[in-house]
């Protein structure tokens, strides 16, 4: 597990683009009173591009009320995590998922009976803001437990394989069949081919870690990941209808950037965003353009 934590705390400290530090601190600014870390990742993490990009942060808070006070959107972020939120700053775009320390750390571990948060952060991820260093040190141990979760969740459904690299590929490939994802079928493999050494230290950490299958039936298992996780898409697009200002046109354009489709938003569309969610799922389904 040694091998494994350090390994970990040098990606999180590995330096970020200075203006990627700069919307990570205007982020903890807006909620001073819980911002305990702020978390950089995904795809503009492993292009390096910025400008006319959505860039990805997680806002890692104390706790829900000390975040919003006692009104609903600390319910809704308690019932179904994370809220997410638009916001700009110095010409960037980001959308800012809220989670608890507590949610974080139960969601990147076995406990988590969904996929969306081990399978983001058993990828390269960055620190780029924290409180204090108890705050640096929970992050820390969090992140350590999302590869480890993906690698025991993957060799319950594969446990003869043992090379670090096909086992991330094979678990991106079913975590992103767990979810209602707009990507391209080879996704999941170019999200390993980005960092193979990332990924090569990292699995061979796990494995010498002595790390078991999550379960007996890995195709049980699976299948239990495949329903909650599509099911949980649909709540959270549902909910975000009510927390992201313009997220109607924010699934558009990642449809079609991913999909390579044409969807234009109508005025009524941004009006009614859950109806135009969930009259839009259907027909991307069909096309196969969100599997």
């Amino acid at each position: 597990m040694a091998a494994l934590a350090r390994q970990i705390a040098a990606e999180l400290a590995a330096r970020v683009d200075p203006r990627v530090a700069a919307f990570a601190a205007h982020i903890a600014t807006g909620h001073a009173a819980s911002a305990r870390a702020v978390l950089f990742y995904g795809s503009c993490l492993r292009t390096t591009e910025l400008d006319g990009q959505m860039l990805d942060f997680y806002l890692i808070v104390s706790d829900y009320e000390a975040a919003y006070g006692k009104g609903w959107l600390a319910r809704a972020n308690r019932r179904l995590p994370p809220n997410v939120f638009p916001h700009e700053h110095d010409d960037l775009m980001a959308k800012v998922a809220v989670l608890s320390e507590a949610d974080f750390a139960r969601l990147c571990s076995t406990e988590a009976r969904d996929v969306s948060v081990w399978a983001r952060f058993a990828q390269p991820v960055r620190l780029a803001w924290c409180a204090d260093a108890a705050a640096r040190a929970a992050v820390e141990a969090a992140v350590a437990d999302a590869p480890r979760t993906l690698i025991a969740a993957t060799l319950a459904r594969f446990p003869e394989e043992r090379d670090p690299l096909e086992l991330f590929r094979k678990g991106f490939t079913l975590t992103y069949g767990a979810e209602l994802r707009a990507e391209r079928g080879d996704r999941p493999g170019s999200v390993v081919d980005f960092d193979p050494n990332y990924y090569a230290a990292t699995g061979a950490a796990i494995l010498a870690s002595g790390v078991e299958p999550m379960a007996e039936d890995g195709e049980a298992l699976w299948r239990g990941f495949r329903r909650r996780g599509k099911m949980l898409t649909l709540l959270r697009l549902a909910k975000a209808s009510f927390t992201y200002a313009g997220g109607i046109d924010y699934l558009a354009w990642k449809i079609n950037r991913h999909a390579g489709t044409k969807i234009e938003v109508k005025p009524w569309q941004r009006r009614w965003p859950l109806v135009a969610a969930l009259f839009l799922l259907p027909r991307l389904l069909r096309s196969g353009a969100v599997r």
